[in-house]
């Protein structure tokens, strides 16, 4: 835990959680000197005149440095440092409390700068927690350290009353009221949280009482100051007197859009028609503030997740730690329901967290996300859960979350949770909605149509929302046409039995609307296209390459789905199904298209991502890509940057997992797998890289492509740690690549690196030689820069730095020139670095580190830019360059939280350490 120095209250020194008791009046004035600086150098003539005063004796030099000599004594000798003109306390600033409430209250008025309410609002309760009582700086007398004081009790005062401002923008007047009494009498001149106070009162319906504090401030200042009220709190009063709808609360954004901390936003959008379930919504809303867990359960198109999204933006700013949504595809159609391993995975990636930072045993992620969610006040949404075993370990731990689940199970026996089963909506319901829908005036001049439509509809929501959008379309239409259409379409179904076949009637019926319209026979068509896909988003792009259109064609057809209640917004240019809508559309592919016809529309859009993907691999990873060669079918994106590539694998990287498991069985999902090696890698994401490659092993009977998805498999492994299952794959492909005459330079170089990381040097030695003689006989210079490159670790390893550090100048000087190698130019300067370092040679690492970080920014391979961060800053601790070491291990930390390879929390325990432990995410790198 380390030292702690607190001043916010009761002056202490904390060793380890401890006390430590520290005599003498000059003793205790130094250091608390000092630490108001931590980590800066305090010039030794202002300790001077701020302990011993401008009258000191001719002995004060002498006294500072006895003083400094008791303090290493009874505290730590290296945490006092003498400088050429003074001495610096060698404390990370955030262990003063006085600093570290600066720098959350400063975070705190960033974000909240930025609409960051709920984040705003964490922060600001995080530096107020800080204080503990009593006066700052305790029985501190000196005139520095009261000066001290009255400033960090001003900034106490004026970062409670910023919090109340937040408080009181996410509508928490009713508390804010009953607190700020207190702090109003004692500070009755304030005119600041008199305004407060007012306005609190006045949102929570207590006029007389809020102009009745006006009043009494009113007369403090008139009878202690001579003085009137501000401009400000006499405008207040009078906007009050007129009721001004200014003064009403206005709904606060619940989203940061820049700074941070990132706090989760993840609810889909609230329904604009929302209608009815009122005594259902009180009962959530009731809910939320008893039971940890809340079920909803009913059949399809209910409309429980409809229900529990709209509930849970009226909860939001209750849980200041973010609200986590997952679809959890219980009733998905096409699309298996997540596996409580991918669910965690979405989970802590929500909390910060991603590949290889979570673990790959589910018990042990389960543990890892209990952990996180002790002490957090988050809202979680399980939406369309398959049964209890699903929901069960991602339940969270912490008193102050709370869960909202909707399935189609009742989930009866799933421990301490508060049910709610939602039905059909009752006919006067109905036809509200309906009416909302389609407009009232219309419901009215056709009643009795209006009433048959509910009736057909068996109060379905989600058939309503599609009936409604087909007249919506038609304008020509009248309430009866549609009525005598749904009617011949649903003859068969007995709606309070069997409401899922409504909804597939209703579909059925908006489906077949769009045939009988010109416009609309293409998106009629590609209805049925997309049910050929498992994928959970569709974007245009993709879809083209589905139907072998034009793009525009396509967007045009995507669009029509859209306003036709068929298709659901899933973010810019992408779309999604309702499940009962994509359990529709995958029938009607099965019945309607024919089977070659099916396949091939399916593989040209293997294709499409195969030749973007390929083309993303070559962006980030330059040559080392170019021998992805598998022929493709299709033209894919234009990228034209590692950056556009990396996003483009972000935005993309759930439905190239989704086509990867759909199509493992295609002689082109071998390249599939190939070409997301590298954006995936450069993410962190070897678990899921690790999935996609070991599903296109399964088909893959060719010789050449075995070996080489072998290869990318036992790379994958390696970057995991699991280097016994790397050297197994590695050897099987090495096998395989002589039996087909290929040449074997990548393999024995990827043996290599996990015979290093194993500790295996005279074999990773021989795997480098090895792989090098072929190179240098195949005539590849720039693979033979890779190998060469990782040679220098393995000599560092060895010992042979001086090897290593003329072996790494080498490789820098061999591929100066080499075309397409830039991507790589970052990696073999941070090898240099590592060289240098291991032969002592700490300010020419130092210098190459920092190179290398320029070079490699421009690519967004975050695991390897965190990785050379976190060197420099050892090279940097090595130099007693301390507080640079800090920073460029912060900014190491950074990367890895930006990537959500580690969380927050886990990134400021290790920067409490002295020297900071290696993070899992880089301790498998070189």
């Amino acid at each position: 835990m380390g030292w702690e120095i607190r001043f916010l209250g009761p002056w202490e020194v904390i060793h380890d959680g401890q006390p430590v008791r520290l005599t003498g009046r000059r003793r205790v004035g130094v250091l608390a000197r000092l630490a108001q600086d931590a980590g800066q150098t305090v010039h030794a003539g202002q300790l001077l005149s701020d302990i011993w005063g401008d009258g000191g004796t001719a002995t004060a030099t002498k006294q500072l440095h006895i003083v400094i000599s008791k303090l290493r004594e009874t505290l730590s000798p290296e945490l006092i440092a003498t400088a050429p003109v003074g001495y610096r306390l060698d404390l990370d600033r955030d262990r003063v409390d006085a600093l570290l409430f600066a720098r959350l209250a400063k975070r705190a008025r960033t974000v909240r700068a930025h609409g960051g309410t709920a984040a705003a609002d964490a922060l600001f309760r995080q530096a107020l927690g800080l204080w503990r009582g009593g006066p700052p700086l305790g029985e501190l007398a000196e005139p520095w350290a009261r000066i001290e004081a009255a400033r960090l009790e001003e900034e106490r005062l004026a970062v409670l009353e910023d919090h109340i401002d937040v408080r009181l923008a996410a509508g928490d007047h009713h508390a804010v009221a009953a607190e700020l009494g207190v702090h109003v009498t004692t500070h009755p001149l304030r005119e600041r949280p008199a305004a407060q106070l007012m306005l609190a009162l006045y949102r929570a319906g207590r006029l007389s009482e809020a102009l009745a504090a006006y009043q009494r401030t009113r007369t403090a200042l008139v009878d202690e100051l001579g003085v009137e009220p501000g401009s400000e709190l006499r405008r207040l009063q009078q906007a009050m007197l007129v009721k001004e709808p200014v003064l009403d609360l206005t709904t606060p954004r619940a989203e940061i859009t820049g700074g941070e901390p990132s706090v989760p936003a993840e609810l889909p959008s609230d329904i604009h028609a929302f209608t009815a379930r009122a005594g259902e919504v009180s009962q959530l809303r009731e809910a939320l503030v008893g039971p940890a867990v809340i079920v909803i359960d009913g059949p399809g198109g209910i409309g429980k997740s409809a229900l529990a999204v709209h509930v849970a933006h009226a909860a939001a700013g209750r849980f200041p730690d973010g609200v986590i949504y997952v679809d959890l595809h219980g009733s998905t159609s096409g699309m298996a329901p997540l596996t409580q391993m991918e669910a965690l995975r979405h989970l802590l990636r929500s909390f910060g967290l991603d590949g290889s930072a979570v673990p790959a045993d589910p018990g042990e992620a389960a543990a890892r996300y209990r952990s996180l969610t002790t002490a957090s006040r988050t809202l979680i949404i399980l939406d369309n859960a398959r049964d209890v075993s699903q929901v069960r370990p991602l339940i969270p731990a912490g008193r102050g979350c709370r869960t909202l689940i909707t399935s189609r199970d009742p989930l009866v026996t799933l421990d301490n949770a508060r049910h709610l089963r939602l039905g059909p909506f009752a006919d006067a319901d109905a036809a509200t909605l309906l009416a909302r829908l389609i407009g009232p005036d219309r419901a009215r001049a056709e009643p009795e149509a209006a009433a048959q439509i509910v009736r057909l509809c068996g109060g379905i929501p989600l058939a309503l929302r599609i009936a409604a959008a087909r007249l919506a379309a038609r304008p020509d239409w009248t309430p009866a046409d549609l009525a005598t259409r749904l009617a011949d379409a649903t003859r068969r179904m007995d709606m309070l039995e069997y409401a899922d076949l409504a909804v597939r009637a209703s579909i059925s019926v908006s489906h077949h609307h769009l045939r009988e319209e010109p416009t609309g026979r293409d998106a009629a068509h590609l209805l049925t296209l997309l049910g050929l896909l498992d994928l959970p988003t569709h974007t245009p792009a993709a879809t083209a390459a589905l139907a072998g259109w034009p793009a525009h064609r396509a967007e045009a057809a995507l669009e029509r789905l859209l306003t036709a209640r068929l298709l659901e917004p899933a973010g810019l240019d992408r779309f999604r199904f309702h499940d009962l809508v994509g359990l529709y559309a995958r029938e009607q592919a099965e019945q309607d298209e024919p089977a070659d016809e099916a396949a091939a529309a399916v593989r040209r859009v293997l294709h499409h991502y195969l030749a973007t993907a390929q083309r993303s691999a070559v962006c980030i990873a330059g040559s080392a890509a170019h021998a992805l060669t598998i022929h493709v079918e299709q033209p894919g994106l234009e990228l034209a940057s590692a950056e556009e590539a990396q996003n483009w694998a972000e935005s993309e990287r759930e439905n190239l997992l989704a086509l990867a498991r759909q199509t493992a069985a295609d002689d082109a999902a071998a390249g599939l797998a190939e070409a997301i090696r590298w954006p995936f890698s450069a993410r962190g994401w070897f678990a899921e890289a690790i999935e996609a490659t070991e599903l296109a092993l399964q088909a893959c009977t060719e010789l050449g492509d075995r070996a080489s998805i072998l290869q990318t498999l036992g790379s994958h492994y390696q970057e995991l740690g699991r280097n016994e299952e790397s050297v197994r794959v590695l050897k099987e492909s090495l096998e395989l690549w002589h039996h087909t005459g290929r040449s074997a330079a990548g393999i024995y170089n990827d043996l290599a690196i996990t015979y290093a990381m194993m500790g295996r040097l005279e074999e990773a030695l021989e795997a480098c030689d090895r792989a090098q003689a072929i190179t240098v006989e195949d005539g590849r210079p720039d693979l033979e820069a890779f190998v060469r490159n990782n040679r220098v670790h393995v000599l560092c390893r060895q010992g042979r730095t001086a090897e290593a550090v003329a072996e790494a100048r080498h490789v820098v000087d061999f591929v100066k020139d080499m075309p397409d190698m830039s991507s790589f130019a970052g990696t073999n300067r941070d090898t240099l670095a590592d060289a240098y370092r291991a032969h002592g040679m700490l300010a020419e690492a130092v210098k190459e580190y920092r190179t290398a970080i320029e070079l490699q920014h421009a690519f967004g391979h975050s695991v390897g830019l965190a990785t050379t961060y976190w060197w420099l800053g050892h090279t940097l601790h090595d130099l007693g360059r301390e507080e640079q070491a800090r920073e460029s291990w912060r900014q190491c930390f950074d990367l890895l939280c930006e990537a959500r390879l580690l969380a927050r929390s886990e990134a400021t325990a290790l920067l409490a350490q002295p020297v900071p432990d290696t993070p899992v995410a880089i301790r498998n790198q070189l």
